[in-house]
């Protein structure tokens, strides 16, 4: 909860203090340390706190994340601290944050994306090689359904397996056992953790499409709390809010999430709006996919929306970009859900889901 204190030099002065929630991975404090950086620099006279803790998903290790059915899996315990004012505000990667927040909950920051790509990161005696020239049923970790759906149809000599844990615990199972000849991450978080040395190939989309809001960080707020809102609106990316905001719908149209593989890709390009969004059967064998845009060149200018719960879309307040655009984004995201639909692509997630459920 935020407080007031008096400056520890003695004059008096009273400062704000904003406590900003985080996982206690290496990885979730490097992506709130770098948040609190940006906002130190735009407010300088606040002061910050990081409030760490485990969440389920950092728990449950021995279980596929498709598997256990949670969708908030690594933001539960966030949300409640938040909920409680036990802090102001939680930094999340985008692609942890269901399509539909809990009540009284907004996206309030979208920040510049990384690149939202996978990466194969080699064991070390394969060095050198590409996923292409792995030898015949060479294992590659993932925990990810999209993923494993996606590279085997691309690479049917290669077999597929779950691997847990966070970037640092999958990095040593690669390294020090003989169990996976490669496994598959985000370049993102590679880069942040300063391991871009480890990446030995970035997954183009038509090898592999990414997750919906993966490479971007996302600053949850309770949506009522105005002035902290404010405060943090000025961490939005224009573009990566559009294109986020263009994939959640999406998603949420589809009814997908981890459970089920779904993929995207997007481009901002002459104030066009490019979505790429595609359905997997698990084995990658049936699929649908599709390209649609929409003009967002009202992202240039126009007014800033007033703050108000009911002004998210999936999730997301964005009031320093127009609403017309985001409007936009949000409908491209739908209508490209509705043609999959009408294609057949809820037949392919249905059976997916249940496949899922039964192994």
């Amino acid at each position: 909860m935020s407080v007031e204190t008096s400056s520890p030099d003695g004059s008096g002065e009273v400062r704000r203090v904003i406590q900003i929630g985080t996982r206690k991975s290496q990885l979730a404090r490097i992506q709130t340390d770098s948040v609190a950086e940006k906002l130190k620099e735009l407010y300088p006279d606040v002061r910050l706190e990081i409030v760490a803790m485990s969440t389920t998903g950092d728990k449950i290790l021995d279980t596929a994340l498709s598997k256990i059915g949670e969708k908030s899996l690594f933001t539960k315990e966030l949300e409640n601290a938040l909920e409680k004012n036990e802090v102001d505000l939680v930094v999340h990667s985008l692609k942890d944050l269901p399509t539909t927040l809990p009540p009284g909950f907004t996206i309030g920051a979208v920040l510049k994306r990384e690149n939202p790509h996978d990466a194969v990161v080699l064991h070390p005696k394969n060095a050198g090689k590409s996923l292409d020239a792995l030898p015949a049923n060479s294992v590659i970790g993932t925990s990810s359904l999209r993923r494993a759906a996606q590279l085997k149809k691309r690479f049917p000599h290669l077999d597929f397996k779950d691997i847990r844990g966070n970037l640092n615990t999958r990095l040593k199972k690669l390294d020090e056992k003989e169990d996976f000849a490669a496994i598959i991450l985000a370049a993102a978080g590679l880069r942040r953790m300063g391991w871009e040395n480890r990446i030995s190939q970035i997954l183009e989309p038509d090898d592999c499409m990414y997750a919906v809001g993966q490479g971007a960080l996302a600053v949850e707020v309770r949506a009522r709390d105005a002035d902290i809102l404010e405060m943090v609106s000025v961490l939005h990316d224009p573009d990566t809010v559009l294109r986020c905001i263009a994939e959640r719908a999406f998603l949420k149209h589809l009814e997908g999430g981890c459970s089920v593989p779904v993929a995207v890709h997007t481009v901002v390009k002459d104030s066009q709006l490019y979505l790429t969004g595609a359905v997997y059967s698990l084995d990658g064998s049936d699929s649908l996919k599709e390209t649609m845009q929409t003009g967002i060149a009202a992202a240039a200018d126009g007014s800033p929306d007033e703050v108000d719960e009911c002004v998210q879309r999936v999730g997301v307040t964005a009031r320093k970009i127009p609403g017309e655009a985001q409007d936009k984004a949000e409908r491209l995201g739908v209508d490209l859900a509705k043609l999959l639909l009408s294609k057949g692509a809820k037949e392919i997630l249905t059976v997916a889901r249940q496949l899922n459920d039964a192994r």
